[in-house]
């Protein structure tokens, strides 16, 4: 039946005129359809998806200073990093109902060209993402904001992984994790959020995944920054990072 449906999908291509694009470019076709590279599962299989040509608006994006009081429980006396050195970064992005949105980061001043330059990228690509809002939001729940499939960066607290307590990267606004429903973090070989288990078995490829050699993965690396992903038995599939941590 699946191979069936597969068949009829391509034939349906072929009438319309739609081509597979073999590269990361996207193309319009008739004016109509258009086939996006999203990426590739973990045995490198490329995949296409059909997405509508409607008309999207230019991409855009904004930087502005950020005070204590809109970082709210994301931020205390302690953090590694003063206000100061945060900023709050609007951007378009590309959501799963296939329209443009508007969202917002918090981030470490220096990684401001980085993101900017990573987000227009998916953004041209129209990689989906869910929402992205500031964990502020959340009231600093790391939990509360990967329930809700939330993009977020600043987040001043500690890393959940094993080992001695440190900061995580998220705490100096060098982080950001990417549709944590999609990408869930597996730790002990449960999947964080909870909602992600789904999501565990990388070779069942859907919208909004990243994957090794897919397009989020190849934008982040393009500006030097790392994927949780590789990490090895407790991969990390939302984390991305400019230190690596």
């Amino acid at each position: 039946m699946a191979k069936r449906l597969l068949l009829g999908l391509i034939v349906l291509g072929v009438a319309l005129g739609v081509v597979a694009l073999t590269r990361d470019d996207v193309a319009p076709v008739n004016g109509l359809v258009r086939v996006d590279e999203l990426g590739y599962s973990p045995g490198e299989t490329k995949i296409a998806y059909l997405m509508t040509r409607a008309p999207a608006p230019p991409f855009r994006s904004a930087v502005a200073p950020v005070s204590k009081a809109e970082l709210g429980r994301s931020y205390h006396r302690s953090c590694p990093v003063g206000a100061p050195e945060l900023r709050l970064l609007r951007l378009s992005y590309w959501g799963f109902d296939s329209r443009a949105h508007t969202g917002s980061l918090v981030v470490r001043r220096r990684a401001v060209a980085d993101l900017r330059a990573v987000f227009a990228r998916l953004y041209t690509r129209r990689f989906p993402i869910r929402r992205m809002e500031p964990i502020a939001r959340y009231r600093g729940s790391d939990n509360a904001s990967m329930a809700a499939d939330n993009t977020s960066a600043f987040n001043c607290r500690y890393a959940v992984a094993p080992g001695p307590r440190r900061w995580s990267a998220h705490a100096y606004g060098d982080a950001i994790d990417v549709n944590p429903v999609e990408n869930p973090y597996v730790l002990g070989g449960r999947a964080r959020p909870p909602a992600g288990a789904s999501y565990i078995d990388r070779a069942k490829v859907r919208p909004g995944m990243a994957l090794r050699g897919g397009v989020i993965t190849r934008a982040f690396a393009a500006v030097g920054w790392q994927w949780g992903g590789r990490w090895y038995g407790s991969p990390d599939y939302q984390h991305f990072s400019a230190t690596g941590g």
